[in-house]
């Protein structure tokens, strides 16, 4: 499990993808989650812009992802 830090209160799922580098532009959101299994606090995620907080764990095809504050 990864720890990420986050500053502010969320950082929205499309903005996480591109500050990973999963993605380029937040047009290829959409495709990607269609291809790929991502949960946030093991419950699947649909929306494009789902808000991931502080504590959350985020995970992307088994990879888990830990939110810390900045």
């Amino acid at each position: 499990m990864k720890d990420i830090p986050i500053y502010g209160d969320y950082i929205q799922l499309d903005q996480f993808l591109k500050k990973l580098d999963y993605i380029s532009s937040g047009g290829e959101t959409g495709a990607f989650l269609e291809g790929h299994t991502i949960t946030l606090n093991g419950n699947k995620v649909h929306e494009k812009r789902k808000k991931i907080r502080k504590d959350d764990i985020l995970s992307i095809d088994g990879e888990e992802f830990h939110m810390t504050g900045a």
